[in-house]
This record gives C-alpha cells, structure tokens and sequence, in this order.
C-alpha cells in the first residue's frame, strides 16, 4: 500500500516577504476542529531560527496564514529554535509537543545534533493561537519526535517520545512529571530491514481503531532516506505491538523532497482524519509542506495484513 500525494502539491510555500518564514515551511501539525483544518508548521526565516507559525483551512488544500508566528524562541531553552510541532486535543484542550533547541548539548543521543540542547517541550492552549508553556517531558538527554495519545490511558496521559534509536512510551498524571522508571521502549530499528534500520520516530498522533492505536512512524537507513511506515499498538498496552508490516507506506520521489533544504527528506507530525479519510500532512526537503491521503480502513487493513 502506498500514500496518495494530492495533485496541487506543494500546498504550503515559504512566503518571500516575510522576514521569520521567507526560506521554508515544513514539518507541520494538521487537527481538524469546528469543520477547519488547522495547522502549525516550522518556519525559518533570515536568521534560519525556526519558529511556529498557524493557518486555516476550510478544505485542507488552500490555507490562509497569520502574519506572525505563534510560538517562537524565549530562552536559553529554545534560543536556537522552535521545532517540528503536534497538536493533539484532549477533553477540550489543545497540547503542542514542540523540540526546543537551546544553547546546551543534553546528553548522548542522535550525533545530528551534538551541537546543541535538545529539549521536548509541551505547551497547552485554549484557542489554538495562544500558547502557555508547560515543560518538557525528559532533561539531560537528546530527545525528540514526542506526541500525546488524543485521550488519557488507564487514567492517565501517555506519550511517544523519541529515546534514539527507538521509539518510547512515557505516563503522566498533570503533564509536567513523566517518571523516567515508567518510560519503556515500543519498537526500534530493524537491523535486517532495508528502510527502517537505522532510527525511527513518531509522526502524528496515534489513531485510535477498534483494532488498536493505528500509528504512522518515519525512519531512515543508513542512506539517510526517510520514509514512513504504519503499526499498530494495545489499546490498553500501547507497548506491545499487535503489527507492523515490513514494507513503507511513503518515501521521497517529487524533486522537492529529494533535494530541498535537506536531501531525501519526508517529515510529518500530522495525521487527521476526516470522513474516513486519513490526510497525512509533511515537509518536503525541509523546505515546503505536502499532503499525501488514504483510506482510513485501507491503511487498517494494510497495517493487519501486509
């Protein structure tokens, strides 16, 4: 099974008279709420520091922007930038997973990034524009590609969060302590696989089906290729994994996703779903943003029977 990209693709283009995302657009949130497609992408401007910006949709394919971004740089935390959101809403409430990258190295993990601090950040909002910083979910460490279940797990909040190589599952009781003691490891690399045996990491929020937590993961090789990939998870245990077909779903084909900013690139945070339809929204390259959709009970059947 492979994704669909939409015909008008790139849907989302830097904008040439801005100072803060006049060089790229990429690796954007998509939820769906009050009948809108909302997004929040990573934007990089003229001083390459990334920020959030946020546009709206009445069809998901032609977006009307905000001029200013809606979460950007306020400390050492996160002076080097503000990255690659996820919005997930839970009983009424908007919650961003975002990468903050400060001005200090955290700890051992992805060597990419041994140049500065890596920190995964959660902000809470009531209204999808203003945004309230909460903390992130682990310090001392490279960690990254975080996203919230969309409900609460045995009473409790549960996220995906990025220990490299492999993909983790953290619980909270308030958003704020994720007790490292209850942090274990779902799924990692495949060393034997020809697409996924280098790292993996998170994509949108986890679907929730009848037949369990439908996720959709990227991952690279040692090429250095992204593409993505689908399992699925317990409902009650998201940590043991009921499937995972051995073949990608997507992967870099379009010229602006093989050279762009950064070569050989798909990155997505965002998977609605929306009359059966899964819109997968990504950054192509690093540069600008695309969609690629399925069937909702395509991908289900692919995840169980591929």
């Amino acid at each position: 099974m492979k994704l669909k990209r939409h015909t008008t693709n790139p849907i989302l283009l830097p904008d040439l008279t801005s100072e803060w995302e006049c060089y790229n657009v990429f690796n954007p949130s998509v939820i769906y709420h009050n009948n809108l497609f909302h997004m929040h992408y990573r934007a990089q401007g003229l001083d390459w520091v990334s920020r959030i910006g946020y546009a709206v949709s009445e069809d998901g394919v032609h977006w009307n922007r905000m001029r200013r971004p809606v979460l950007a740089p306020v400390d050492a935390n996160d002076s080097r930038g503000i990255e690659d959101p996820r919005v997930t809403e839970i009983d009424g409430v908007f919650y961003m997973c975002y990468t903050a990258y400060g001005r200090e190295y955290q700890g051992n993990g992805d060597p990419t990034h041994e140049r500065g601090g890596i920190l995964p950040m959660i902000a809470h909002s009531d209204n999808l524009i203003t945004w309230e910083r909460l903390g992130p979910i682990v310090r001392g460490e490279d960690n990254k590609d975080h996203v919230l279940f969309p409900r609460k797990i045995n009473g409790r909040y549960a996220a995906c969060h990025r220990r490299w190589p492999n993909v983790w599952i953290a619980y909270s009781d308030d958003l704020l302590a994720w007790p490292d003691a209850e942090m274990v490891p779902i799924y990692g690399p495949r060393l034997d696989n020809w697409w996924d045996s280098k790292s993996v990491g998170s994509n949108g929020p986890p679907i929730e089906t009848e037949a369990g937590w439908l996720v959709i993961y990227h991952s690279y090789n040692n090429d250095h290729v992204y593409r993505f990939g689908v399992c699925l998870l317990d409902l009650d245990d998201p940590t043991q994994v009921i499937a995972r077909p051995q073949e990608p779903i997507f992967e870099p084909l379009e010229l602006w996703e093989l050279r762009g900013d950064v070569p050989n690139v798909v990155f997505s945070g965002a998977n609605p779903v929306v009359d059966g339809i899964v819109y997968v929204y990504y950054g192509g390259g690093d540069h600008v943003i695309g969609l690629t959709t399925c069937r909702l009970d395509e991908l289900l059947d692919f995840a169980l029977n591929g």
